[in-house]
């Protein structure tokens, strides 16, 4: 029994090994590079850490927000303003930012996500995901963190997001500095200033 235990124990030693130097491999051929996509065997450990990362308890949470047209709208907003610049307003992660990040921002209506628990999805959303671009949003304690909750209610919702909730969040997406400059010359225009854009050759 002694020995089936020793060499049970020097078998999870070697595969450890053997994965530790697998990883060291794959950065000595392909460096720090955000470019690189991840092996699936990475993408599965990433994974299964994750998971074991969240304590049982904060894993089988429910939500204790109740999912209303408000709630949804409140989180839609919050959403637009605060997520989409890495996961797009669909959630696909198919922005600028989250496309040339490393791991790429996942798309959020995917089984990969979707078949996440509420509560594993609350913990992300509040605490971050290490070594990831994933940020943590939660400035108060779990408990009355009722944003991230109802952000879980969105995130559930993307797969069957409108067209007419998609229009409404790209008005209230934060704007970039050129867009903030284009509407303040846009409004001089509409208040009678005949100098608007005429000094970079623009036309109105």
């Amino acid at each position: 029994m002694k020995k089936r235990v020793i060499r049970v124990v020097i078998v999870v030693c070697l595969v450890a090994l053997g994965m530790v130097g697998w990883v060291g491999y794959q950065l000595f051929t392909t460096g720090f590079s955000a470019k690189t996509e991840p092996h699936r065997l990475e993408v599965l450990m990433a994974r299964q850490i994750r998971h074991l990362a969240v304590p049982i308890a904060q894993r089988n949470a429910p939500n204790p927000v109740p999912l209303t047209p408000a709630v949804l709208k409140d989180a839609r907003a919050h959403f637009a303003d605060h997520c989409a610049i890495c996961h797009a307003n669909d959630g696909s992660g198919r922005t600028p930012i989250g496309k040339n990040v490393y791991p790429k921002a996942p798309d959020l209506r995917e089984a990969d996500t979707q078949s996440m628990s509420d509560g594993e999805l609350f913990w992300a959303i509040h605490n971050g995901i290490r070594f990831t671009a994933m940020p943590a949003w939660g400035d108060d304690e779990p408990e009355k963190d009722m944003d991230s909750w109802k952000l879980v209610h969105f995130i559930r919702h993307l797969p069957n997001l409108t067209p007419e909730e998609l229009d409404e969040m790209k008005g209230l997406n934060p704007k970039t500095r050129h867009e903030m400059e284009e509407e303040a010359e846009y409004d001089k225009f509409l208040e009678g200033d005949d100098t608007v854009g005429q000094a970079d050759g623009h036309h109105h």
